[in-house]
């Protein structure tokens, strides 16, 4: 496993679970993602036909509740086809079901019996989830503004809920607060584990459409799936020789737009970036753990990140349901961002639904 702390590039420790490096505090990352390895029908489930891609031991379990294999549909939008990932079919209604499926069998190879995780909800679904199934007790803190239906799912799963009054980040210092006192911290922000599950997404768009997409259309928050996209797609051109990877497009909500407001304003812009209301609160994530390696993912695909208004957040989440696609205001972002740039982008278009709109209350 070549994972190193992108600030001092020590080693991942051969023992333990540390979130982000014990020496120097930095954030852990692939030195060399691992690279796509064509799947061998072993009637391994959902994304474990990638396991040879995920750079776990051998021993680790497959830690599977089935994720993966999600549907790739084509729609008509302006007079142009358009492809979506519906991500939002997973296990737990969302795309991070594949990341907790990797990470779930990193921290079990480890023997980890309880951890914790936070989360504006659907990673803290994620996680209660293949915690159960791995047999780990979870602990999953929240913003006490996190939407019923998902707080209710993450109890039902058996894992403890912590709600914190205050905004995501608030929620986040508080965890790690009660990490520095031993507890396992299994975050999906800081742990790069959960890399290689995303990139799944990635391989299978792949499959579905029989070549790489000319654009790729994400929503970010943290933006690790848009970081991982990239890499899957750059290791599939490389493995396959094809000299192709996608156009990125990041879409964040303009109420908290950090990514955006760089690219646009460089970082003057940060001064007035806020960490405001926002109905798609799965981006609302101020400082991004990985930012730096998202920016340059999007700048070496030649792409863009685009801030939606809030007005037009619902409204883009009603035209998606009324064509058969029910998903949460976070998902709808990338239908507002694929209607307004369509025209102008290599094809094929594929925009990524991440999350299922059972899971909201608006």
């Amino acid at each position: 496993m070549t994972i190193h702390c992108q600030n001092c590039l020590r080693p991942y420790p051969e023992t333990g679970t540390p979130y982000r490096c014990e020496v120097c505090g930095g954030v852990y990352d692939y030195s060399e993602f691992p690279g796509y390895v064509p799947p061998v029908e072993t009637g391994s489930p959902g994304i474990w036909r990638y396991r040879q891609s995920f750079g776990l031991p051998e021993y680790a379990p497959v830690i599977s509740l089935g994720e993966g294999n999600t549907p790739l549909l084509p729609v008509r939008l302006n007079g142009q086809q358009v492809w979506l990932k519906c991500e939002y079919q997973n296990p737990s209604g969302s795309f991070k079901d594949r990341g907790a499926a990797t990470l779930l069998s990193f921290l079990a190879s480890r023997g980890v019996s309880t951890a914790i995780e936070d989360s504006s909800g659907n990673a803290g679904a994620a996680f209660a989830a293949y915690a159960a199934r791995a047999g780990i007790q979870g602990k999953v803190y929240i913003p006490d503004s996190t939407s019923g239906p998902k707080r209710q799912q993450i109890e039902s799963y058996g894992a403890e809920v912590v709600r914190i009054l205050g905004n995501r980040s608030t929620v986040a210092e508080k965890t790690r607060e009660v990490a520095a006192n031993g507890e396992v911290y299994a975050s999906h922000a800081y742990l790069p584990q959960v890399l290689p599950g995303y990139a799944t997404v990635a391989y299978e768009i792949y499959e579905q459409l029989g070549e790489i997409p000319g654009s790729l259309i994400v929503p970010v928050g943290q933006g690790n799936l848009l970081l991982a996209l990239w890499r899957g797609f750059e290791s599939l051109s490389k493995v396959l020789q094809i000299p192709k990877a996608p156009l990125l497009v990041g879409v964040q909500a303009l109420a908290c737009a950090p990514l955006w407001a760089l690219t646009n304003y460089g970082p003057a812009g940060l001064g007035w970036v806020a960490e405001a209301e926002t109905v798609a609160e799965g981006v609302r994530i101020k400082t991004p753990i990985r930012g730096d390696s998202v920016l340059q993912a999007v700048e070496k695909s030649q792409g863009v990140f685009i801030a939606i208004d809030e007005e037009r957040i619902l409204p883009a989440r009603d035209e998606l349901a009324r064509q058969g696609f029910y998903v949460e205001p976070t998902s709808s972002l990338v239908w507002e961002a694929t209607r307004n740039l369509v025209k102008n982008l290599p094809q094929p278009v594929v925009s990524v639904l991440t999350g299922s709109g059972l899971k909201t209350e608006i």
